[in-house]
């Protein structure tokens, strides 16, 4: 592994001393500058600080040589042409399974949402959610569930939960499909997403309410991707009749008054 050579040079090229790299990190200068010499190896939990601060994917960290990019690479590096669209590179995703090996769906109650994008790949923040299955669904398939606040995606309203399947390579999103997204900026975020990664390497971010504005994203701001599956609302969805089924039930009602009237003056 190329990892101390590489936080060496990364840090070089943001122009910052050990101590000031291991300081924003919230660890002591030693232990900082023992990962740079390869005196000691970081932890997952490291790994992962690292990846977020020199926005770095942790496949790049831990397998590329650094000191072997040429400038174009270096180039393409700083524009954010790193990003790992296709899941091909190491995405860390901790899981929790029940006696018998059987992966469970946490759910994340708002209350621990906030802390999402730091705990995300921690067994020990994932261990104490609460966790229960839906049979129904594949084994096959990672599955999560998420608490919905605000009014931007009607029907789900706020205090709902969306339970969504764990997206791999983002590439195999569709436009028009609604998704968890978790971002480093805001968290978990549930939007109608189009899939602009082979020309801008981001995705558009639509709500189903359209007072909000479409926005995008690039995919180094984002963790975790999460397709739809279904969601449990404490409300029913309003229930509209159209025009035609208003009509149907109007000339329903008119034939069974008429028969009514019939049977009376007989």
């Amino acid at each position: 592994m190329e990892v101390g050579k590489n936080l060496k040079l990364l840090r070089g090229r943001l122009k910052k001393s050990q101590e000031e790299v291991a300081t924003e990190l919230s660890m002591t200068r030693s232990s900082y500058s023992g990962y740079e010499n390869n005196v000691a190896q970081p932890n997952i939990e490291s790994l992962l600080l690292f990846g977020d601060y020199f926005k770095v994917s942790l496949d790049d960290l831990l397998r590329k040589d650094f000191s072997a990019f040429k400038e174009s690479d270096w180039e393409k590096f700083d524009n954010g042409m790193n990003a790992d669209i296709k899941g091909a590179k190491l995405r860390v995703l901790s899981t929790i399974v029940d006696q018998n090996n059987d992966e469970l769906i946490e759910l994340i109650p708002l209350n621990a949402s906030a802390g999402y994008t730091a705990g995300y790949a921690d067994p020990d923040y994932l261990k104490v959610l609460p966790t229960f299955h839906l049979p129904f669904l594949s084994r096959d398939r990672k599955y999560r569930s998420f608490p919905i606040k605000g009014d931007s995606m009607p029907p789900v309203v706020e205090g709902s939960y969306v339970v969504a399947e764990f997206v791999q390579n983002w590439m195999s999103i569709r436009s028009g499909t609604p998704c968890i997204v978790v971002t480093k900026d805001e968290g978990i975020v549930f939007k109608v997403v189009h899939n602009l990664l082979n020309s801008e390497q981001s995705f558009q971010l639509c709500s189903t309410n359209t007072f909000y504005e479409p926005y995008k994203v690039h995919a180094n701001d984002i963790l975790e991707m999460w397709k739809f599956v279904n969601y449990i609302s404490p409300e029913l969805p309003e229930f509209r009749i159209d025009d035609n089924d208003l009509s149907k039930s109007l000339r329903s009602l008119q034939s069974e008054v008429s028969q009514l009237k019939t049977m009376i003056k007989s």
